[in-house]
């Protein structure tokens, strides 16, 4: 298996709690993004001591910043992937990227804690662990699969841990489309023995997240899915990154998901409130079962 495009890269882990000085230096950050004179950081500083208020508080109030000049200042601090009004019309479907701190994307923080305790490998008995990556699978189109797909993957990034997203719709592909990435080469060419450079890709502005996408589209994605190039794949690229995340296709087009979840070993099904049948969900859920995949839980898509 040839070498990934992010195998030179170093790994930098999570940065800890910023310091004092850290947060001080709020007010720089948005000094430079906003290329403030020395006369308005003045008068920001001194309405800020009038009026009890933060500096970007006072920096808002006196129209000298934006809400989401503030947002990107404290994403610099934290460390953490923010998209902003640029990634809302690149990509609204981003929304833990776009929009870090509503409900959306406090839900797909809380389900990303739930698959966390779920999944993490534990050594019994002196046994060696086992990484697994986890397959998105729904019973029907337009369940939201690849928008919980992508989500996920921003949630897990933004933990600082290497994450990657596969797109394993060889069928109808989207991940490139979301991610705004040239398609090129991808997840088929690979599985049908041909090489490309930058077959990963880095996500925009996510640091941490790569995106392999699916490239172009192949005649006979479920034989692909089904040959063995797919397992070793899986399974070097799991020994590369700490979190590998497969969207799929929809069940109702064949048993490409059944399949991919199989080599994955974990499993997320989607479903859409007032679209699904439950008979269709459970049908889904029990050959899933069938695969010896484990299914870490089925989430109710309401949007």
């Amino acid at each position: 298996m040839s070498q990934t495009p992010t195998d030179s890269e170093d790994i930098k882990p999570a940065k800890a709690v910023p310091s004092a000085e850290d947060v001080r230096s709020l007010g720089e950050i948005i000094r430079d993004t906003r290329n403030l004179s020395a006369k308005q950081v003045g008068e920001i500083l001194e309405y800020q001591r009038i009026n009890g208020l933060k500096f970007g508080e006072a920096a808002i109030a006196l129209g000298l910043a934006t809400p989401d000049d503030v947002l990107h200042a404290l994403s610099k601090q934290f460390n953490y992937a923010y998209g902003g009004q640029e990634t809302q019309n690149s990509s609204p479907e981003l929304v833990v990227l776009a929009q870090p701190f509503g409900h959306q994307a406090e839900a797909f923080r809380a389900m990303r804690a739930q698959i966390l305790m779920r999944t993490q490998p534990t050594a019994e008995e002196g046994a060696p662990t086992k990484k697994r990556a986890l397959a998105v699978l729904s019973a029907t189109t337009g369940d939201g699969k690849t928008f919980f797909a992508a989500n996920l993957a921003v949630a897990f990034a933004q933990l600082g841990q290497r994450t990657l997203i596969i797109d394993a719709d060889l069928r109808g592909p989207r991940l490139h489309e979301v991610f705004d990435l040239a398609s090129g080469t991808g997840l088929a060419g690979l599985l049908s023995g041909r090489r490309g450079e930058s077959v990963i890709k880095p996500a925009k502005g996510v640091p941490n997240l790569f995106v392999l996408p699916v490239g172009i589209s192949p005649p006979n994605p479920l034989e692909l899915l089904e040959g063995p190039a797919f397992g070793l794949l899986l399974m070097e690229l799991l020994t590369k990154f700490d979190h590998v995340i497969i969207d799929t296709p929809a069940a109702s087009f064949g048993a490409d998901g059944l399949v991919v979840a199989a080599r994955c070993g974990l499993a997320l099904v989607i479903a859409r409130k007032d679209q699904n049948s439950i008979e269709a969900v459970q049908s889904l859920v029990g050959s899933l079962h069938a695969t010896q995949a484990a299914v870490v839980g089925v989430v109710m898509n309401e949007f």
